[in-house]
């Protein structure tokens, strides 16, 4: 049963995707980072519209919706929560260029709930180095898998670059989304 806020209350755009799932097994080494780049967990009140600000920009070409749909209440619980960890990947000015949030709520089962970069940065290298970051910090912190699911609405070399770093594909499921038309990249709405 969907929640509440994951109905769209207006206009909508129905969306067929497959949704890909993947594991990773392997432990990797923490990576090294690009001179002047840090990862940094961004935690307190400075979390949430952070977060929001990012996931917006971050997903805004591939339908990312469902958190920006969330009630602040909602998403401020699962920020705040010590087995969350929201990173963040600033540039040699200190200004966020990605994220990731890893959560690690379920023991050792690991999930890599969201991932990416600003498109302004793509391309570099950063994104190979902060998903090393992410399987690092999953399995530092004693996992024994980490998941993490990609669509065909995401970037084209998301399942790439996901394979490279070790994750194997586990299932692939064919859904039908309903997305507020409010959050449905300009290149999927409809003439």
């Amino acid at each position: 049963m969907l929640s509440a806020w994951l109905r769209p209350k207006g206009a909508s755009t129905r969306l067929a995707v497959d949704v890909t799932f993947l594991e990773n097994r392997r432990p990797c080494v923490s990576p090294v980072l690009p001179d002047g780049f840090s990862v940094t967990r961004v935690t307190g009140c400075e979390a949430l519209p952070l977060y929001r600000e990012l996931y917006a920009a971050v997903g805004r070409d591939y339908c990312w919706w469902m958190r920006r749909s969330m009630p602040d209440t909602d998403l401020a619980a699962i920020l705040d929560d010590p087995a969350v960890h929201f990173m963040v990947l600033q540039d040699v000015s200190g200004y966020p260029v990605g994220f990731y949030e890893l959560d690690l709520r379920r023991g050792g089962d690991a999930n890599l709930a969201y991932f990416g970069l600003l498109s302004r940065v793509m391309g570099r290298g950063l994104g190979r180095v902060l998903l090393d970051h992410a399987v690092a910090r999953a399995f530092d912190a004693g996992s024994w898998r980490l998941r993490v699911n990609t669509c065909t609405l995401d970037h084209p070399h998301a399942l790439p670059n996901y394979r490279r770093a070790g994750f194997s594909v586990r299932d692939v499921a064919s859904e039908i989304w309903n997305v507020p038309d409010e959050y449905v990249p300009q290149k999927l709405k409809r003439l």
